[in-house]
């Protein structure tokens, strides 16, 4: 079966949701580990609440360089049995950019999720554009991380419906809704082995 590490910074509420999928055995996938670089990082007890094994690295005030501080986030996974060649890596909420080492270690095994419909609105912010444009439609997408900003291969998407009287906030609750749907059914597909690459474009066995 495969390892699952989770990297959060925050309130976590993704990584719940995989959790819980799993929890339900909707997903065969083992939990090894959640990693945190806040140590305040409510997540992190959620996750101990689950029986996860939880670190923290911290990132504030740490001197080295992004690839030195990805060292130790992989170290950890690896000693918890998140390989690249046994692994998945899920970023849920970690505000952090990661390293291209870090990338090309778990190429293709690395996935985040991203509140706008890629590739429209990448980057930070991405509610907050939507309402700005104007857009009748926005969402989230489900995808796997490469040397790009929001830009790797996309696994699935969930539409949300843009209301004249939206707001930043009140856009993002009805997508985090949509987020803690498709995040948990695209970690069962991976597990699944459901997910192959095709010319950098991805297609749902």
């Amino acid at each position: 079966m495969l390892n699952l590490g989770i990297l959060i910074s925050g309130r976590g509420s993704n990584m719940e949701a995989i959790l819980k999928s799993i929890k339900r055995k909707k997903i065969p996938i083992n939990p090894s580990i959640v990693i945190s670089n806040n140590p305040n990082a409510k997540g992190l007890k959620i996750a101990q609440k689950f029986g996860i094994k939880t670190e923290v690295v911290e990132s504030k005030g740490f001197s080295g360089s992004r690839a030195e501080y990805d060292k130790k986030i992989i170290s950890i996974l690896t000693k918890n049995g998140v390989t690249q060649k046994n692994g998945l890596v899920c970023l849920a909420g970690f505000m952090r950019i990661i390293s291209p080492e870090f990338v090309r270690k778990y190429k293709n095994r690395i996935i985040n999720i991203h509140p706008a419909l890629l590739p429209s609105f990448p980057g930070l912010d991405a509610q907050k554009q939507a309402v700005e444009s104007g857009t009748k439609y926005s969402g989230c997408t489900v995808h796997f991380v490469d040397s790009g900003v929001d830009t790797g291969p996309i696994i699935l998407q969930k539409i949300v419906k843009v209301l004249d009287a939206d707001t930043e906030e009140t856009l993002a609750k009805r997508i985090l809704q949509k987020e803690h749907q498709a995040y948990p059914e695209a970690v069962r597909l991976f597990a699944e082995n459901k997910i192959k690459i095709i010319n950098g474009k991805t297609k749902i066995i």
